[in-house]
């Protein structure tokens, strides 16, 4: 019996009539099986993760890949083909300034595999030492430069996120705008955590602000940096509630600090399992990439 190998398509691009079947007709005309397709339509674009088994394919493996990316320009569509064992683990850079907790579950996840096979820890970037006992507790690469030159340090940052090659960069309480040429290199790979359900309270001191006001309910937001301040793509929410006239604003704040790091922990493990795509600047989840790859690294047929 011939040896499965398994693949994932995936076709992103403006819904137009007659995307499957031009794709599905493609890889049948060359001997490959369709095992199984998900695929939807959101905001007026079309998104498609199709399993295919190669085994018994009558080109090779580079004619298969140079012709679906033909298929997907004379379209306009973006192709992308990952074959099971060679899914790409991706390199993460962790932004940090004072504040541990976001960083110290982080690393925990990355300690007890939560990202193994996804996703690698190649450094943790700061603007201050302060929390560099605890990254090299952990055996990861720390380095740091003041931000009192604000261009400067922007420079240095971008210059360090090319050097390791990141494929995403966390802001896990990096407590600096990031300047727009990093936001332009990196479009839709870094993610960010705010202390408020945006978009209420965006800025400086959110959960000051949401005491203040009153709240009953708030929480914090999972988002992917854009240009513009607290107004990125959002990935995830999660609210807590507040006693109003027993919490005190310090207790508002240790509240919400347990939930960042739960948050954001939760949304870098969704981008590196590759369940997250951005369309017309909204986050929309497509499961198809990852649940076609997990059922079949698990031993699924």
């Amino acid at each position: 019996m011939t040896k499965s190998i398994k693949a994932v398509v995936s076709v992103v691009g403006r819904d137009q009539k007659g995307v499957v079947a031009r794709f599905a007709t493609h890889v049948a005309e060359r001997g490959i099986n369709i095992e199984d397709i998900e695929q939807q339509v959101v905001h007026g674009q079309f998104l498609m993760d199709m399993l295919v088994d190669l085994s018994e394919m009558s080109i090779s493996l580079d004619e298969l890949i140079t012709g679906l990316l033909e298929l997907g320009n004379s379209i306009d569509m973006k192709v992308r083909v990952v074959l099971r064992d060679q899914r790409p683990v991706k390199k993460v850079a962790l932004l940090v300034s004072k504040e541990p907790h976001c960083l110290e579950q982080l690393i925990e996840d990355w300690q007890h595999g939560r990202f193994q096979g996804r996703g690698e820890v190649v450094c943790v970037l700061s603007n201050h030492p302060v929390l560099e006992p605890l990254a090299t507790a952990a055996g990861l690469t720390f380095e740091h430069m003041p931000s009192t030159d604000k261009p400067a340090h922007m420079a240095w940052m971008l210059e360090r996120l090319r050097h390791y090659g990141a494929d995403l960069a966390v802001l896990a309480r990096y407590m600096q705008i990031v300047a727009p040429e990093i936001v332009q290199a990196m479009r839709d790979k870094i993610i960010n955590i705010h202390p408020s359900l945006l978009p209420f309270f965006p800025g400086a001191k959110p959960y000051h602000q949401a005491w203040e006001s009153g709240m009953r309910v708030t929480g914090c937001t999972a988002h992917f940096v854009t240009e513009d301040l607290d107004e990125g793509p959002i990935i995830l929410q999660d609210v807590f509630h507040i006693d109003v006239g027993r919490d005190t604003a310090d207790d508002v704040r240790k509240k919400g600090q347990a939930l960042e790091a739960q948050v954001l922990s939760q949304a870098v493990q969704m981008y590196l399992d590759e369940k997250l795509v951005v369309v017309d600047d909204k986050v929309v989840f497509r499961p198809g990439l990852s649940t076609f790859l997990d059922h079949a690294e698990n031993g699924g047929a």
